[in-house]
């Protein structure tokens, strides 16, 4: 089982750990297909690992179809949506399975990393 590390902002890091966001979105995806878990960094100015998820599921199809299957749970708006998504075809959604919020937030050194990647990072 892989783990990879997101940086997600902490506005919507929040909204995964009270359940109100049940999709994160990327524009890209890992390359590995044995990724199940996800450890959240929550970035500036949080700047510190807050908790983890399993990965349920990831859709992947084209920018309109994601958002009409995700909307309800998406946590976001869809202007935002739709900005972030700007001159893309394709759009992924991690469909958030169990979450963990860690009783103590960690730093990113506790990884063995020296800075926040800017999408994610493999880890141990």
């Amino acid at each position: 089982m892989k783990t990879v590390l997101l940086s997600i902002k902490p506005e919507f890091a929040e909204k995964i750990f009270d359940g109100t966001k049940k999709f994160e979105f990327r524009k890209s995806i890992f390359k590995n297909d044995n990724v199940q878990k996800v450890v959240v960094y929550a970035s500036s100015p949080v700047q510190k690992v807050i908790g983890e998820f399993s990965i349920e599921d990831i859709l992947n199809d084209d920018v309109e179809t994601i958002w009409k299957k995700t909307s309800h749970y998406s946590g976001i708006t869809h202007d935002f949506y739709l900005s972030y998504f700007a001159n893309k075809e394709k759009a992924y959604a991690i469909k958030i399975g169990k979450i963990t919020r860690y009783r103590q937030a960690r730093d990113l050194s506790d990884y063995n990393l020296n800075f926040a990647p800017q999408s994610f990072a493999y880890i141990e």
